[in-house]
């Protein structure tokens, strides 16, 4: 699932006006790398997505200081059962990339 989150927050930054969405490091968050920090600090709105009930985006944004303004998890939000990689469809992703859209208004 978490190449499907990654693919639909791409799609989203695609579509989005320029400057309208952007895509931070969790790694960066975690190890606490100042350029991710300061960027995180600076964003309008954070918004985590997540593939599985684990929640690890949430959990990575939320131990650096964060408070997410939307959480969403594509199993327990938008329906999407969670497989094997690269087995999702095209109306997976769709259904992701509009989750995160929505998110963004």
């Amino acid at each position: 699932m978490g190449m499907l989150t990654g693919l639909a927050g791409l799609q989203v930054i695609r579509r989005a006006p320029k400057g309208g969405a952007s895509i931070f490091c969790l790694g960066g968050l975690a190890t606490e790398a100042p350029l991710v920090l300061e960027k995180t600090r600076a964003a309008e709105r954070i918004i985590t997505v997540d593939g599985c009930p684990l929640n690890c985006a949430l959990k990575i944004v939320e131990g650096a200081g964060f408070a997410p303004d939307v959480k969403i998890n594509l199993v327990e939000d938008c329906g999407i059962q969670k497989g094997k990689p690269f087995t999702h469809t095209d109306a997976d992703l769709e259904t992701a990339v509009l989750a995160i859209q929505s998110a963004l208004r």
